[in-house]
């Protein structure tokens, strides 16, 4: 779009240095002024103060959600996402014009020859397509936190306006500390209740119950907690769920997804997206929020945004580990361990075959290491694609395009690293849209406490070793919160928020039947090999339903979205 409803007239009193285009989202302004502003006049009149008083530099004072344009008096045309990119803002340039609208599909033509091959690529390997690239042929996306300028004569330049910036503190005082994290998470989530019915999912994790918690104390009433079951050894975590709802007194509502969900959902939550989406937590987070927007609620909050700021997740631990190996002597691992760990060597003995793999994945350089269980290289990108479609990617892009994030980040040590990375590639390209689209398609807002700016501040003034102490995930975050968790969520292993696919599309005939038509489809389309489509249903997919049923989903949900254009 070109064009959007003008904002507010400017105050007398506030310069009138740029042109307000459009603002979206939910932001916090460091400016108290500003916020006070934003809460009597609206967002729009403080943006427009805000930006005439400070320019572009008051971008990086701002914290939670927004999208911005806006045209400064020399006519250029300005466009900035949020630190996470909650709110997306996508562009492209027909000739010196600049576009821009929220979803990329606004700006592409319907056209297949509009597709992005190295985005669709991008698509098998991530089962996202991470910023800047969308799958359309010329529109970008924003990266989180970034700033663009288009001048008149059609000059566009591309940069951060705000990055991590870690600073942990050289003595710490634990109870200091913890007293400010309790009073910041209690404030962050009273600043997301907006006055109607106070709600949250709950997945029974540490995060979730947090919130549900902390919507007691900031709001005065119990939260309304929505929580998603399934019936499937492994996968259930209702018990836990359970356990935080009657602890903090919520009222508490279920929802156990089956099969023919997905077959009746499936389709609709591939299409809502503006390009491919392979989360396969999707449509489970879809029927959850479907569940509370059917019984009153209009907005609600998600515990997204702790385990990447506070160092929840496994492999944390596991590329720590890793790390330790690199820093041996040269001469012990490379004339001694890693002669004797070759495994053309080894044969069967299991404990030294996974020694091996372990130092083999341990020689690595991050990011690189990280991707070390892929699955699209593990299944053999040749093996899976057409060389048709081969020839018109580079495959190595993505590691390339993920080295330069790894180099930008500024910290002092690989776990601080690992988490702004993560706050790019977990958070802003896969979870929070995940989010932000399936709670949209229910008709509901939602707010995103963990990603205070306060907090986020604090997480980067925390030292390594009170996020990760001896292999103990997020250490100061759990410690902080003893007393106030049940001791039983305290102490739950990491497990996710896994949907049961494979083991379903394997049993379930319904699903099979959608699942195969989808693939047959997609077979004609040139990008995946027919063969490789029907081994993975007839023989990976019964061989190992959970490792296999990531592919089938990634691509049926690839091939449901390409169907709905």
């Amino acid at each position: 779009m070109t064009t959007a409803p003008s904002s507010p007239a400017l105050r007398p009193e506030a310069p009138a240095q740029c042109v307000l285009l459009f603002a979206a989202g939910s932001p916090l302004f460091e400016d108290g002024d500003l916020q006070m502003l934003a809460r009597s006049a609206g967002v729009q009149q403080a943006w427009s103060h805000g930006l005439a008083r400070g320019g572009e530099a008051l971008l990086s004072r701002v914290g939670g959600s927004f999208a911005l344009a806006w045209r400064m008096v020399d006519g250029t045309t300005c466009l900035a996402t949020d630190r996470f990119a909650v709110q997306s803002m996508c562009w492209r340039m027909d000739c010196n014009t600049l576009r821009w609208a929220q979803r990329a599909d606004a700006l592409a033509p319907r056209a297949m020859d509009a597709l992005d091959p190295q985005a669709l690529f991008d698509y098998l390997y991530f089962h996202v397509i991470p910023s800047p690239r969308t799958v359309f042929r010329g529109v970008r996306r924003l990266p989180p936190g970034h700033l663009l300028r288009c001048t008149l004569d059609g000059q566009v330049t591309l940069q951060p306006f705000w990055q991590p910036q870690f600073e942990p503190v050289r003595q710490p005082d634990f109870a200091q500390l913890a007293n400010q994290f309790r009073g910041r998470l209690e404030a962050a989530v009273g600043a997301q209740l907006d006055g109607s019915k106070p709600a949250c999912f709950l997945s029974g994790g540490t995060d979730s119950s947090t919130v549900a918690g902390m919507i007691g104390l900031a709001g005065g009433t119990p939260a309304h907690t929505y929580s998603i079951g399934f019936e499937a050894e492994g996968y259930d975590e209702m018990a836990y769920a359970r356990l935080a709802a009657k602890h903090f007194g919520c009222t508490h509502h279920e929802y156990y997804v089956t099969p023919a969900d997905l077959v009746q959902r499936m389709a609709e939550v591939a299409t809502h997206y503006d390009q491919p989406f392979g989360n396969s937590s999707a449509v489970p987070a879809y029927f959850c929020a479907r569940m509370a927007h059917a019984d009153g609620v209009s907005h609600i909050l998600a515990g997204d945004g702790g385990d990447e700021l506070f160092g929840g997740n496994t492999r944390y631990a596991k590329q720590t580990v890793f790390s330790w190996y690199g820093r041996l002597p040269d001469g012990l691992r490379t004339q001694g361990l890693e002669p004797l760990l070759r495994r053309d060597r080894l044969g069967n003995l299991g404990l030294l075959k996974k020694a091996a793999s372990y130092s083999e994945q341990a020689r690595v350089p991050m990011p690189d290491r990280l991707q070390s269980y892929n699955l699209l290289e593990r299944l053999g990108i040749d093996e899976v694609l057409t060389p048709e479609f081969l020839s018109q990617v580079r495959p190595q892009l993505p590691l390339e395009d993920q080295r330069g994030v790894w180099q930008s980040i500024a910290a002092d040590n690989d776990l601080d690293r690992m988490l702004a990375f993560d706050w790019r590639y977990t958070l802003a390209e896969t979870d929070l849209p995940k989010v932000m689209g399936t709670t949209g398609l229910a008709g509901l807002s939602v707010g995103f406490p963990m990603l205070d700016p306060g907090l986020v501040d604090l997480a980067q003034r925390l030292p390594a070793d009170y996020k990760l102490r001896r292999l103990k995930l997020r250490w100061f975050f759990k410690e902080a919160l003893r007393g106030f968790l049940p001791d039983e969520i305290i102490r739950k292993p990491k497990q996710g928020f896994g949907l049961p696919f494979g083991v379903w599309a394997h049993r379930d005939r319904a699903l099979f039947d959608m699942c195969a038509a989808a693939l047959h489809s997609l077979a004609g389309r040139g990008l995946v090999q027919p063969r490789f489509l029907q081994r993975l249903l007839q023989e990976h997919l019964p061989s190992h339903p959970k490792y296999y049923g990531e592919m089938v989903w990634i691509l049926v949900m690839l091939e449901l979205w390409l169907a709905g254009r």
